[in-house]
């Protein structure tokens, strides 16, 4: 079982030196780069300084351009970041003809310059016209790209995105949604007292294996995407969103990485069906995971496998699964497409402490999957 190697688990002799900034400050950097960026407006800001996650769906802000072959370039403003962060995931959610592309870069705004624009995904809805691929051997004094993330030697307070939207015959995406998550691996994430509401709530997701597929490698992060889609296939009525897990690995494969567990790629296939919305972003605990079942909308959470249960080898790779629900003493129901269905049911119950251990090694990264107007969980802490 090979899912993916997350960026958070191999970089940690990288990060030195990193120190958090004051807080009053970069709060109000944050709602003058709402502003200016066409974010929505926030609920409050809280003290953690571990992530931020900005998402827009305004574009009138952004400077545009044509390259030399006539491509769409939108160049954001800086946008602060709230926190001084080390790490920057982009994902997005775009309306993409066949044959067309979007390629995503980011710089970072440190205290004394700016970096390069660094390039996070070349992305296609096909793969058949133009590669979707990651881009490797990205490092310089500034940092290096990890697959789908963005990582710094030295703090960094803003950024500026960079896309370019094209395609055969003059087409080009149309850009529904950008979410930038921002994290600081060298501040502590906030331990919260859990939400009991979901303590004995489970929300019935169906239950797919990877292995299930001869011909699957390392295959659980499109599982985990297939299940999420499925869950909301009855309570929308829309049967398209049942897609077969062979179907969301294609959609989702990254040239270079050789692979399917690409963050963004992945949740931009998962809302890339209309009036569906999905991102990557971080949390700081489990009481936000139970936020989000509380509300009924299962997470899908990188974890390693060889850590939610002990005993298990180690198998040096990232993880997928789905929190589907917690039972009554706040232990965490799973869907893991990493199942022998010979020997086990896809349904697992883990360990809380376990969880968040297994979790740690992604700093806390989730996907986020639903429709566009739920009503979503509280925001609290600005990471979604």
């Amino acid at each position: 079982m090979i899912c993916r190697q997350d960026a958070g688990s191999t970089l940690s002799a990288t990060r030195r030196n990193f120190q958090r900034g004051s807080q009053w400050l970069t709060s109000l950097v944050l709602l003058t780069a709402i502003f200016l960026s066409g974010c929505k407006t926030p609920s409050h800001l809280n003290e953690s300084g571990f992530s931020r996650f900005i998402g827009l769906d305004d574009f009138s802000s952004f400077a545009r351009s044509q390259d030399e072959q006539g491509d769409a370039v939108l160049l954001s403003p800086e946008i602060a970041s709230a926190i001084d962060f080390n790490q920057l995931i982009v994902s997005w959610n775009a309306d993409a003809p066949t044959g067309t592309f979007l390629t995503v870069e980011a710089r970072a705004m440190e205290p004394d310059h700016q970096t390069k624009f660094y390039t996070l995904g070349r992305w296609t809805p096909d793969n058949a016209v133009f590669p979707r691929t990651s881009v490797h051997g990205q490092t310089d004094t500034d940092g290096k790209v990890a697959t789908d993330t963005l990582v710094l030697n030295h703090p960094a307070h803003a950024i500026q995105i960079r896309l370019t939207l094209g395609g055969t015959n003059s087409s080009a995406p149309s850009l529904k949604f950008l979410g930038l998550s921002f994290c600081n691996t060298r501040a502590p994430k906030a331990e919260r007292p859990p939400n009991h509401a979901a303590w004995g709530k489970l929300l019935v997701t169906p239950e797919i294996s990877q292995e299930s597929y001869p011909q699957q490698q390392g295959w659980c992060s499109p599982t985990a995407v297939s299940m999420v889609l499925g869950y909301w296939v009855d309570r929308l009525h829309r049967p398209e969103l049942k897609r077969d897990v062979p179907e969301v690995a294609a959609a989702v494969y990254d040239d270079d990485y050789a692979g399917t567990g690409n963050w963004p790629f992945n949740t931009a296939y998962g809302g890339s069906f209309p009036g569906m919305r999905a991102f990557v972003t971080r949390f700081d605990d489990l009481d936000e995971l139970e936020d989000w079942v509380a509300a009924g909308i299962p997470v899908i959470v990188s974890a390693r496998w060889n850590l939610l249960q002990p005993g298990r080898p180690d198998t040096g790779n990232g993880h997928l699964v789905v929190c589907i629900g917690f039972i009554k003493d706040g232990d965490v129901v799973v869907n893991d497409p990493a199942t022998n269905l010979k020997t086990s049911r896809i349904r697992h119950i883990y360990g809380r402490e376990n969880v968040r251990r297994a979790w740690a090694t992604s700093n806390n990264t989730v996907y986020l999957i639903f429709p566009v107007g739920t009503d979503l969980p509280m925001n609290r802490y600005r990471q979604w």
